[in-house]
């Protein structure tokens, strides 16, 4: 059981240094990856702050990260989908029960018994599994992700949450050519909801509250952008939308984006307030929409993603930074201060 460099956090208020955490060895069916690069996810924050206790109590010391690319460095003697030095990833899940009906149906993120790539039971070493601010990580084959060669491997981190976040609701609603697509919020979500309509064919909306973010909608693939708090440009567009994608995250209202769906439209939540939303019933009724949200996606759905970026040279628009600026990320991240996702070069954990 070797021991590999990390960064981790030894309680809700202390910041992320330098450890050392337990890897098993691959068992017959595992893939052993180094880690090149992992991307920062505002939900490594919340679980690093213990900010779901209620939900999902953190377990220190613990080791966010789990938007993981690098490359194969060892294989279990069953495994047959990879080889040593092939460019693969980690999302969100590194297990699930593999038993129940939405396993089964390729739905492994709704699966009722997931295993986490960080915070959840370990069933190898006890404890919890730790996730990829790490030097390796040891996952079986079955969800670990083929990266292809075309794709920025820096710039393909983020896909593994925000990609697969904001691309499993726009497939599931039919988005293609001739829809009407309306993004709220532009920032690591919004920005990739940007990108994956326009390249479905959509004709792309964004909504924001930031002036300074209309030429940078505009660059990654929108149509137009509206000022939300601009009643007369948000009431141009009501009843006209196919479908919105709500990436945003703070209290907002809710309605306003409702009223602008057209007949069996749909919004879907991918953000997570943190207080419930009030929802007006009439502007559900009339127009017979709906509101619904969405929670990552499956592993063939998110091998689908990567697949369907590499088609249309799709990857996120990150900053990288060393994991010894992991901390100073962290205070960046809350203050919304980032283009658009930060990823951590993973070569730099031997630096001093």
């Amino acid at each position: 059981m070797p021991n590999v460099k990390a960064y981790s956090a030894a309680s809700a208020t202390a910041p992320l240094v330098p450890s050392t955490i337990p890897r098993r060895d691959p068992t017959e069916y595992d893939v052993q990856i180094k880690i090149l690069f992992c991307g920062i996810c505002h939900s490594d924050l919340h679980y690093a702050r213990d900010e779901w206790h209620s939900v999902m109590p953190t377990v220190y010391p613990c080791v966010p990260g789990h938007e993981i690319v690098g490359r194969v460095t060892r294989i279990g003697s069953a495994v047959t989908t990879f080889k040593e030095g092939d460019r693969v990833g980690v999302g969100c899940l590194v297990d699930s029960d593999r038993s129940c009906p939405h396993c089964q149906s390729g739905l492994e993120q709704f699966c009722p018994n997931p295993i986490f790539t960080y915070g959840s039971p370990d069933q190898h070493l006890g404890g919890v599994t730790y996730g990829g601010y790490s030097d390796s990580i040891v996952v079986d084959q079955r969800f670990v992700l083929r990266i292809p060669t075309n794709l920025d491997l820096a710039g393909v981190a983020p896909l593994l949450c925000a990609g697969i976040t904001t691309y499993s609701p726009l497939r599931h609603w039919g988005i293609t050519k001739g829809k009407k697509v309306g993004v709220v919020g532009l920032g690591g979500l919004g920005h990739m909801g940007v990108k994956f309509a326009h390249a479905l064919g959509a004709h792309v909306v964004v909504f924001t509250t930031s002036p300074n973010k209309k030429q940078d909608a505009l660059r990654l693939g929108a149509d137009e952008v509206v000022l939300s708090h601009h009643a007369d440009e948000m009431s141009r567009h009501a009843g006209s939308f196919d479908f919105v994608l709500d990436t945003v995250s703070s209290d907002h209202d809710i309605n306003a984006y409702i009223n602008l769906l057209g007949l069996d439209g749909n919004i879907t939540l991918v953000g997570a307030p943190e207080k419930p939303l009030a929802v007006s019933a009439f502007s559900l009724l009339f127009g017979r929409r709906s509101l619904s949200g969405s929670l990552i996606g499956g592993i063939a759905e998110t091998q689908q993603m990567l697949d369907f970026c590499a088609a249309h040279d799709i990857t996120s628009d990150i900053e990288l930074i060393r994991i010894q600026d992991i901390n100073q990320a962290y205070q960046r991240l809350l203050k919304s201060d980032v283009k658009y996702r930060f990823v951590i070069d993973m070569a730099t954990l031997h630096q001093e």
